[in-house]
């Protein structure tokens, strides 16, 4: 159990003296009792909301969901989330309840939570109140439901995924009963808005148990991202590959970095497979699956509303992951011009998740990108030119020579860059101006 926060036994204490039970509970005591730091604290309590605010008149206090017994009290630099013991009302929209009624007892708060793993609750002396066996289920690594999981499902759809992903994240299996009610209750997705959907998904396949989870729960998944489905079980008929392209697909996930374009883009980077497969002499063939599938990643992507950042980036990952870097200087410093040192980073990363989900004799292709690396690296720390911004005369200076405002000086800067870059010219000043004088009397 994780010592609490100063403000936390503050928080907890001053409601106790003030005649209310007080507990933390939630994601912060399924965390503590797995040993992990919480990243915040949420507070139960019996006060009403108003009476937390008389409680806390000394401290700052945000009305931050008063309709349904939420205020925010500001203790010293910690904002924490104290919320009146409540009984929801039907659940219309599949999200939120239509209304609470506020309740004097803990056991009837706890009975309408999501997960026995988040109704465990604990006072300021680390006295235990659990009703629904989340302890043990915590101890067993098991996701389930309080109650009947089918109405804790259709209360909030946003609880199916919430329950993949639990598993992807923590390492937990869930339980079969909740895990027969995830299949049964999957198309309650669709009632979900989106952004909750990619708040979901990019926790889920960040975590530990990607690819089990991608693997076994696919068909919960592609209840919202359908483009997926046709992956599972799709055989790639080639000796490359080990694994059909959902099973490759995971194990890439697996070996990107948890970072979420990266693990997006892996999600994704073979996505359009299934509509670009051929075969020839019994090998199969995937002519234009990288544009294909960086086509579908930018339509889901745009669809669950990712920042344009996230989908740009992805989508761009997606569509160069096939292709071939040659290993030199030259074909280096061309691919930084083109994209960036970002983005060269990160597509090694991908090609190498992509390369180890492949058939194993094919791995110490990952020392190919690993020179790649070094070269970049080399590149960067020699502060080599590789882009027009970076040459030591830019358009203002061919101006002055003569050169018209036209694309014969764009046409110019670029003819400069290509010979600096091949090393034919040297990037300084003299040189590069006595290039471009030449040129413009060849004009």
């Amino acid at each position: 159990m994780t010592v609490l926060p100063d403000e936390v036994k503050t928080a907890l204490t001053k409601l106790r003296e003030n005649g209310y039970e007080a507990f933390i509970i939630g994601g912060c005591v399924r965390d503590s009792l797995l040993g992990a730091e919480p990243k915040d604290y949420d507070i139960t309590t019996s006060a009403l909301p108003e009476e937390t605010e008389r409680v806390f008149c000394a401290y700052r206090v945000i009305e931050t969901g008063i309709k349904h017994g939420t205020v925010t009290v500001l203790i010293g630099d910690m904002p924490l989330e104290i919320t009146t013991y409540r009984i929801d009302s039907e659940y219309s929209d599949n999200r939120r309840p239509d209304s609470v009624t506020f309740t004097k007892s803990l056991y009837e708060d706890t009975a309408r939570r999501d997960f026995t793993m988040n109704a465990v609750a604990i006072d300021e002396n680390g006295s235990i109140a659990d009703f629904h066996g989340g302890r043990n289920d915590i101890e067993n690594k098991l996701i389930r439901c309080v109650g009947d999981p089918d109405k804790r499902f259709g209360e909030d759809a946003l609880r199916i995924l919430r329950a993949v992903r639990f598993s992807s994240v923590l390492g937990f299996d869930i339980e079969e009963n909740t895990k027969a009610a995830v299949f049964r209750n999957k198309d309650l997705l669709k009632n979900i808005s989106s952004e909750r959907i990619a708040s979901e998904l990019v926790k889920l396949i960040c975590g530990k148990d990607a690819r089990r989870v991608i693997c076994e729960y696919i068909d919960v998944i592609g209840a919202v991202i359908p483009e997926l489905l046709p992956m599972k079980g799709f055989d790639q008929h080639n000796y490359h590959h080990v694994y059909d392209v959902l099973v490759h697909t995971a194990v890439a996930v697996d070996n990107a970095p948890p970072e979420p374009v990266l693990r997006l883009a892996a999600l994704f980077h073979d996505v359009g497979k299934p509509l670009t497969f051929s075969i020839k002499d019994g090998i199969g063939h995937f002519y234009g699956h990288a544009a294909k599938s960086a086509e579908i990643a930018n339509e889901v992507l745009s669809r669950l509303k990712f920042d344009n950042y996230t989908r740009e980036t992805a989508v761009k990952l997606i569509k160069l992951h096939d292709g071939q870097i040659e290993e030199s200087e030259k074909a280096v410093k061309r691919f930084l011009n083109r994209h960036s040192p970002e983005i060269f980073f990160m597509l090694l990363q991908l090609k190498r998740a992509d390369n180890l989900a492949q058939a194993p004799e094919y791995h110490s292709r990952t020392e190919h990108l690993d020179r790649l690396r070094v070269i970049a690296k080399d590149i960067l720390s020699r502060e080599e030119c590789f882009s027009i911004k970076q040459l030591e005369i830019n358009g203002r200076d061919l101006l002055q020579l003569g050169f018209e405002p036209s694309p014969s000086l764009g046409a110019a800067l670029d003819d400069i860059l290509e010979k600096v870059m091949n090393g034919e010219l040297e990037n300084e000043r003299g040189a590069l101006l006595a290039y471009a004088e030449s040129k413009l009397s060849s004009l």
